[in-house]
């Protein structure tokens, strides 16, 4: 799988960083997120990765705030553009679940773009993540998530000849919204993907040794319109002013319940707890 997620990305590359709608709003709100969590760099510096790093949008704004950023990815071409970003930024090309680094060396780390939903073994890329976080550090995790509003639109639309092109069956998208378990579900363009229980995400997490602090859903009132409309560079006028709308919405709600109960993405906020006295 991961051979076939670099293949993948690295077929994106060349225009990877022409943000569409959906994905404008995410980083956005992601890096707002990001600013207020983890914030500037202590004034003695310090050391963050970003995990999943891509073409180094997380890095270059660790980087502004002054930490000394690392960036890891499987896309040899995604991290082509990164080092172009950013010549003084140290790049690895690893997988999340391998990470080559030594125990403890970050004292914050990111990982967004739904890196986590990517990858073929969640609970391994976690502890790895929690094995290179320092005890204190922080962690700020970004996933697919499960139940969500657009698996209700990808269900309707199985059920009526799939005209929003989510291609899925009818009998996956039901098990995806009644599953009580995480799972894989194909995404038009991506391939399969993890989406993940709030639950089964806490859970693996304090496997880890990481504590969820906080929580956000993301793309949670924006998914009244199917995402398979806003995977697109241009939206029609009407559907653009909706959107809009939407989105505004959207990230006022993102510390609510009903939120994080039906966001597409799930953004957690995690500690790696201290040792004990």
């Amino acid at each position: 799988m991961a051979s076939a997620v670099a293949q993948l990305f690295d077929a994106m590359a060349p225009t990877y960083d022409e943000l569409e709608p959906w994905y404008e709003h995410l980083y956005a709100v992601l890096h707002r997120i990001l600013r207020e969590t983890i914030g500037r760099a202590p004034a003695g510096g310090g050391r963050a990765l970003d995990a999943g790093c891509g073409t180094g949008f997380q890095s270059a704004l660790l980087t502004e705030l002054g930490w000394d950023a690392h960036g890891v990815d499987v896309s040899a071409g995604l991290l082509a553009v990164a080092r172009r970003r950013l010549p003084g930024a140290a790049f690895a090309l690893a997988s999340v679940e391998t990470l080559p680094y030594p125990d403890g060396r970050f004292d914050a780390i990111v990982c967004c773009g739904s890196t986590l939903s990517f990858v073929d073994d969640p609970a391994r890329a976690l502890a790895e993540l929690g094995r290179v976080l320092r005890p204190g550090g922080r962690l700020l995790l970004d996933c697919e998530h499960r139940p969500s509003l657009d698996l209700a639109w990808t269900l309707a639309s199985a059920l009526t000849g799939d005209p929003l092109g989510y291609g899925v069956k009818a009998g996956d998208a039901w098990r995806a919204i009644t599953a009580g378990r995480s799972l894989r579900l194909p995404y038009p363009g991506y391939g399969p993907l993890w989406l993940f229980s709030r639950r089964e995400l806490a859970a693996m997490l304090a496997a880890a040794g990481l504590t969820s602090v906080r929580a956000w859903g993301l793309h949670n009132v924006t998914n009244l319109l199917p995402s398979t409309l806003l995977h697109r560079q241009r939206l029609p006028r009407t559907l653009a002013a909706a959107f809009r709308a939407l989105r505004h919405l959207d990230a006022r709600v993102i510390g609510t319940a009903p939120a994080r109960a039906f966001a597409n993405n799930l953004v957690i906020l995690a500690r790696r707890a201290q040792p004990s006295a």
